[in-house]
């Protein structure tokens, strides 16, 4: 199969990619900003082993609401490969891999999430540990959390960006927004790789800088293959495609 053709199940493929960046997005907002936003204090251990115990089924949601995202995000990295892996083969590879190791990275975050309740479940054999120091470790915990998303948000742009640079080279959709992609997706790993190095600037670009720029990407790309697929109205054609009917033409 050429570049310039696009079979079937690239389509098909190209129809759950559209879903999975829709149906990713609300469980991953929920979780991270709406459920750890309320629970979390900073600097304050007690406040936050408090909230957390106070509303356990809440932060268990949020759990499953992160662990739901993750599993669709599989599905996209599956999909995107399916969809791009003609324009090359070894990018494509070489960009789910880097998927597969982010969606790792957070799925073990996750379990660490989850040892935060046994911390603070009261079970006899902690008992040994005085409350404060539980609570402590609790919010240590919760740190991790942070930084673990810090690490997988690096390989998730790596990820994105790698992807995007097949989508702009492809020509299968507007290249504005292929482009636009690249920078979004740049600018999110390059950020988590700069606060890894220079933590303080965390309290300089906030997630609005470098999370924005990426979450409208992600959900525009969503309702633009749902509603126009690939190869949309005035996309340029293939380079070899055009050629091949230019000889058959003079022929």
């Amino acid at each position: 199969m050429t570049i310039g053709t696009i079979d079937e199940s690239q389509r098909k493929a190209a129809k759950v990619v559209g879903f999975s960046y829709l149906f990713a997005l609300p469980p991953a907002i929920f979780a991270e900003f709406y459920v750890l936003g309320r629970l979390l204090v900073y600097n304050n251990a007690v406040d936050t082993a408090r909230n957390i115990m106070a509303h356990e089924r809440l932060f268990r949601l949020g759990t499953a609401s992160n662990l739901t995202a993750f599993a669709i995000d599989i599905v996209l990295i599956t999909a995107l490969y399916a969809v791009l892996k003609p324009i090359n083969r070894n990018l494509a590879l070489l960009a789910a891999f880097w998927g597969l190791i982010e969606t790792a990275i957070f799925v073990v975050t996750l379990l660490n999430d989850l040892e935060v309740l046994r911390l603070l479940s009261g079970a006899d054999y902690l008992r040994v540990f005085e409350p404060d120091r539980l609570q402590a470790l609790a919010r240590v915990s919760m740190s991790a959390h942070g930084a673990g998303y810090g690490v997988g948000l690096v390989f998730a742009g790596l990820r994105s960006t790698l992807f995007c640079y097949l989508w702009f080279k492809s020509r299968y959709i507007p290249r504005a927004l292929a482009g636009w992609g690249m920078f979004a997706s740049f600018l999110m790993g390059a950020s988590a790789f700069s606060f890894i190095i220079f933590p303080e600037l965390q309290q300089v670009v906030g997630v609005g800088i470098y999370g924005a720029p990426i979450f409208f990407f992600e959900l525009t790309m969503g309702f633009w293959l749902l509603l126009r697929g690939l190869r949309p109205s005035g996309a340029a054609p293939d380079r070899a495609s055009g050629s091949a009917q230019a000889g058959a033409a003079a022929g």
